[in-house]
């Protein structure tokens, strides 16, 4: 089903803490990915809710990033843009996983768009 809340990912200033923080509090599973990305996947269960990364922004604080599904990154780009938002990041791919947008709405409100990779 295109267009629900799939994914969600903190930002954090504080890896190391955020991921003892979370991982104790939910008993979240958490699990580092492998190879050159420093991205933790976070796992309730056997499914994947999220992850936690580095900000890439410094100096900006920490927040929470919710994703939803879209079955065409470019023409839902192309949309968000044509009603207001404002791109930070425009279809970036993830390697062997999908493509993600990342924008802030016309009130100023952060989210983001993913397509999976079929």
């Amino acid at each position: 089903m295109a267009n629900t809340f799939v994914h969600t990912e903190l930002n954090t200033t504080d890896v190391r803490k955020a991921k003892e923080f979370y991982g104790k509090l939910f008993d979240w599973q958490l699990e580092d990915m492998a190879g050159g990305m420093d991205y933790t996947l976070i796992k309730a269960g056997e499914n994947s809710i999220g992850g936690i990364m580095k900000h890439p922004m410094p100096g900006a604080p920490s927040f929470w990033l919710s994703y939803v599904l879209v079955d065409d990154i470019h023409a839902s780009t192309a949309k968000a843009k044509s009603l207001g938002a404002t791109p930070i990041k425009e279809a970036q791919e993830v390697p062997g996983m999908g493509w993600f947008s990342i924008f802030l709405d016309p009130t100023g409100a952060c989210f983001a768009i993913w397509q999976t990779k079929k």
